[in-house]
């Protein structure tokens, strides 16, 4: 069923459908495959961060460390220290700032609610990653380009986030039972981004993409 009246929040196409689940219904696009939650649905900010502080990530951890390496080590593969990094919604334990302190990189931080320094976003980085970020986004465009504009030609954004595979296994996953989630990227989806920003996407793992710039 097509929703004329709606834009992707993505590439901003109209071509849009109904995708019902069986806890509520999302809105996918036909042009970049992305699937969003409508944001009438979405959570309030004070919600959302109500959500993040009881996520406990230590920084620490091995087992998160181990997580967020395979994001790191695209940026370890790509660049030497100190290259000049940002970390984009690095949340309340910034493990993957300390992990790049720990190998000789600088890493700055920013986080909506953790992090909120405007300072960070007005330099310009030689990486960023952005780990588990994009699918709390109901707005993803702007701040993706955003990001890209801040990043040095000859740099990488490294994007960690699980993707929608197609419709019927999205009703069935058990990533959007994340209130916080909203915002679902398929690879097509990524691909398109690629595209506007005229470079070759780069997918290492199932849930990490890699623009290089």
């Amino acid at each position: 069923m097509s929703n004329r009246a709606a834009r992707c929040p993505l590439c901003q196409s109209t071509d849009l459908s109904l995708l019902s689940c069986r806890v509520r219904s999302y809105v996918r696009c036909y042009h970049c495959d992305l699937v969003h939650l409508p944001r009438e649905h979405c959570l309030s900010d004070a919600d959302e961060k109500a959500e993040y502080d009881r996520h406990h990530n230590d920084p620490d951890d091995p087992g998160y460390r181990r997580f967020l390496s395979r994001s790191f080590e695209q940026v370890t593969q790509r660049l030497r220290p100190p290259a000049k990094g940002l970390d984009f919604g690095c949340g309340p334990g910034p493990a993957l700032v300390k992990m790049a302190w720990e190998q000789g990189y600088t890493m700055h931080a920013y986080d909506k609610f953790y992090a909120p320094d405007a300072e960070a976003l007005a330099q310009d980085y030689d990486f960023i990653t952005c780990t588990e970020v994009v699918e709390h986004l109901a707005d993803p465009l702007p701040i993706l380009e955003q990001l890209w504009s801040i990043l040095r030609p000859g740099g990488v954004l490294v994007i960690q986030t699980k993707r929608v595979l197609d419709d019927a296994r999205f009703c069935q996953w058990h990533y959007p039972n994340d209130p916080t989630h909203i915002t679902f990227f398929a690879e097509a989806s990524f691909r398109w981004l690629a595209q506007r920003w005229q470079v070759s996407p780069v997918f290492p793992h199932n849930d990490v993409v890699v623009l290089h710039k």
